[in-house]
């Protein structure tokens, strides 16, 4: 049986370095986003993009005691236990693989958005001039190839660089009880602290250890897949079949009609001939 793979973000180490950005763009041969106007801020980017897999997000707040804060956060797909983007994908070009990254088959998208509108995180982002899908895949063509050619599996290229251990790469049962202690040894400094890995959706292989709530970075507290998409999928298989039976029906139709008009004519023929 093969074994679930899992990444740790503790974001209370992350140094907003970006190499982890850098990293993941010379892995997957990505062009630069030229397109990303410059606001005046530490931030690179908006937003994901079909150029961008992967993000740090950067935000400045103060607390309720006047504290500042400059809160770093690693954007990128959370690889669901139960992904959403997978389950209402209308091509099924999107799939969960048995170690538990979520991949985009580019052979079968065609662009169509539900995967984006469906994720909790709006995480897919489309090529629109290639009309596919794209989001971070957590370098599974790099795992599977350490695996085969060494034996060893290799390291997602953003855990590869990361040089403050921010980001920690292994077994999903060795990554969530890391977690599980890097998230106490900061409870002293940081009271809100936790781990977010929501079992509304399955768990997530992307693992995080906050030093604050959710919401404060932005994020949904608790997300959940929703059983209406597969209740929408199947409706929308239905309606398939409903619509080819019909088509099939239709079709049907007028070659008997055909056969019995040509077999009445040539009857007719015949009649006349006698």
């Amino acid at each position: 049986m093969t074994q679930e793979i899992a990444m740790l973000h503790d974001m209370s180490r992350c140094t907003a370095c970006r190499g982890c950005m850098v990293a993941c763009k010379q892995w997957h041969d990505l062009p630069p986003d030229m397109d990303t106007p410059f606001e005046g801020q530490y931030q690179s980017h908006k937003d994901l993009s079909s150029r961008v897999y992967t993000l740090i997000e950067m935000k400045e707040r103060v607390d309720e005691k006047g504290k500042f804060h400059w809160d770093f956060f690693k954007k990128n797909c959370f690889h669901c236990g139960d992904p959403a983007c997978a389950k209402g994908c209308p091509e099924n070009a999107i799939n969960r693989n048995e170690n538990g990254t979520v991949v985009i088959d580019e052979s079968k998208c065609v662009g169509c958005h539900y995967c984006e509108h469906n994720c909790p995180w709006h995480i897919p982002k489309i090529d629109e001039i290639r009309h596919k899908s794209t989001k971070c895949d957590l370098c599974y063509d790099r795992i599977a190839h350490g695996y085969e050619t060494t034996g060893e599996i290799l390291k997602p290229s953003c855990a590869k660089t990361c040089t403050s251990h921010a980001l920690e790469f292994g077994t999903l049962e060795e990554m969530k009880q890391l977690a599980a202690e890097r998230c106490a040894k900061i409870k002293p400094n940081f009271p809100n602290a936790n781990v977010y890995s929501p079992e509304g959706v399955g768990g997530t292989h992307m693992i995080y250890v906050l030093p604050d709530k959710p919401e404060v970075y932005g994020l949904p507290a608790n997300p959940v897949t929703p059983l209406s998409i597969d209740l929408w999928k199947a409706g929308r298989t239905f309606t398939k079949l409903a619509i080819g039976g019909a088509a099939a029906g239709i079709v049907g139709a007028m070659v008997l009609s055909k056969m019995v008009k040509s077999s009445a004519k040539s009857s007719s023929q015949e009649q006349e001939k006698g």
